[in-house]
């Protein structure tokens, strides 16, 4: 694991905040000089901290969608009923988040439909498919009270 010093944090936190912030603004930013911010940038970058840049797109301009969480449990508790049911979930596009879980369900999945019917379609062809639901309990988003990308926790620097 490499090791990060609070200039590498500022610069983690900085970034993943602002991805587009310039060189020199950086630097400023967590005083140091250019050459020696960017040369810790570089560093983070080659180390596979820094996995790459992105924008964050509002879908709902483009295209307004339906978010929906829903927990799902499966008949069957092994490793091919896993890797079935995560395949299927990789091949599907209205599924932006899928996380394996303990506690009572084994994952919980999240949904963008372009609508509620669309999505209970879609649903319906997962349970008489071969992937193996056992049951599943959905939850309609009804507004998002917030949404921020995580940041760097700089009171845990060293």
């Amino acid at each position: 694991m490499m090791k990060l010093d609070r200039y590498d944090l500022k610069i983690l936190d900085i970034l993943s905040r602002d991805g587009r912030i310039t060189k020199s603004k950086l630097a400023e930013a967590i005083n140091l000089s250019v050459s020696p911010c960017w040369e810790r940038v570089k560093r983070l970058e080659q180390a596979g901290v820094i996995e790459g840049y992105s924008a964050r797109i509002n879908s709902d301009v483009l295209t307004p969608r339906n978010p929906v969480w829903v927990q799902i449990e499966l008949k069957q508790h092994n490793a091919e009923s896993f890797t079935r049911f995560e395949a299927l979930v990789m091949q599907t596009p209205e599924v932006t988040e899928c996380v394996a879980v303990g506690g009572g369900v084994d994952y919980l999945v999240k949904f963008e439909a372009r609508s509620i019917d669309s999505y209970q379609r879609l649903m319906d062809k997962w349970l008489v498919s071969e992937v193996g639901i056992e049951r599943y309990c959905t939850y309609i988003v009804t507004k998002t009270v917030k949404h921020v990308p995580i940041g760097i926790d700089l009171d845990d620097a060293p």
